[in-house]
């Protein structure tokens, strides 16, 4: 499938897109910059506290999942803090690198989430680190606090406008999440256990951020229904799925934004349920982690039952993923802006970053 877009990227930014897709024209992303996530796992398969698993776990677990899966996935998502130095050295010349910008300790108000930047880190960092594009998680309601919405809207605008100084991607990962209900406001928070909540709710989000002033390159994105909902009731899809995935497309594709579908730590066989739906919206891929390394890392601490298990399921999880992406994912391409009216020596360095 191909891709219909007319919109034009700075040459910095097209030829750092076009390095993280795979040769086929898809994102192809693992995703490796879990933090939280990752030591809890691991704290509970090795039978302690959190509190006491060891730096040097993570570093070598991360550098792990580098080595086997690399080789497949058209680019890698990092965070600066575990796996830039557990496995930058190893990553292959030919894997993109996104690098993750937010912290994942949420600052948790009374009135909703706000996300910030890690400590000592930056979109400028980044950039000198020699990665692709920068990637920023933030959890976001549309009927939260008002305040806690224009914090969240404040933090993206910001971010935005620094990667579009460097040209470097800015990728937008949205999380719907339940936040207190508002002083005052009329609006109830309902939960997501619904076929009409939680997708009101992402499209809604994307609406959003998919607005200029953001400055958005690439959305990943969860699934608008609860994944339980995917599978067919007496043998019959239920219509209203495939049109909350629809609707995500429909909103995606008006601003000419491709996107992403994110695992969420559901099993490799749902999250293929969830790309076919996405695919059939028009989604240009996944960027993935538990879906593909949780279940070889079970064999931790024995790291080379690890190692053993990621060359060989982790490795068949991600080949099945790339399977269906190559079949029915839509093709994207990142066309540079052209420099008008080259006449003559030195027009186009006039032109650039004017």
């Amino acid at each position: 499938m191909t891709a219909a877009t007319d919109r034009q990227y700075t040459p910095g930014k097209a030829r750092r897109l076009q390095r993280m897709l795979s040769a086929d024209g898809h994102f192809c992303i693992v995703a490796l910059d879990q933090r939280a996530i990752l030591v809890k796992m691991l704290s509970d398969l090795k039978q302690i506290n959190e509190s006491a698993l060891p730096f040097s776990d993570m570093l070598a677990v991360k550098r792990l999942l580098v080595d086997a899966l690399s080789q497949q996935a058209s680019a890698m998502l990092f965070d600066p803090n575990i796996a830039v130095p557990a496995a930058l050295d190893i990553l292959p010349r030919d894997t993109g690198l996104l690098v993750a910008l937010e912290h994942h300790r949420i600052e948790e108000t009374p009135l909703g989430r706000k996300t910030g930047t890690i400590p000592d880190w930056s979109v400028e960092k980044i950039l000198h680190l020699g990665a692709d594009g920068v990637k920023v998680l933030i959890w976001y309601h549309p009927d939260a606090d008002a305040g806690v919405c224009a914090h969240q809207q404040d933090y993206i605008r910001a971010v935005g406008q620094q990667c579009a100084e460097h040209e470097l991607p800015f990728v937008l990962e949205l999380l719907a999440y339940q936040p207190p209900q508002p002083p005052g406001s009329t609006k109830s928070i309902k939960p997501f256990n619904t076929l009409e909540e939680l997708p009101r709710v992402v499209v809604s989000s994307v609406q959003e951020f998919v607005k200029p002033e953001y400055q958005v390159d690439l959305l990943k994105l969860e699934s608008p229904v609860p994944v339980a909902s995917l599978n067919a009731h007496n043998g019959t899809p239920d219509p209203k799925v495939q049109e909350a995935f629809d609707a995500v497309g429909a909103c995606c594709a008006g601003a000419r934004i491709p996107w992403v579908m994110l695992s969420a730590g559901v099993t490799t066989e749902q999250f293929i349920n969830v790309l076919r739906h996405a695919y059939t919206a028009g989604a240009q891929g996944f960027l993935a982690g538990r879906a593909i390394w949780k279940q070889p890392l079970q064999g931790f601490p024995d790291l080379n039952a690890c190692r053993e298990n990621l060359h060989q399921h982790g490795s068949q999880a991600l080949a099945s993923l790339l399977e269906v992406t190559t079949q029915s994912a839509q093709v994207f391409q990142a066309q540079g802006k052209s420099a008008p009216n080259l006449i003559a020596e030195g027009d186009f360095a006039r032109w650039y970053g004017s």
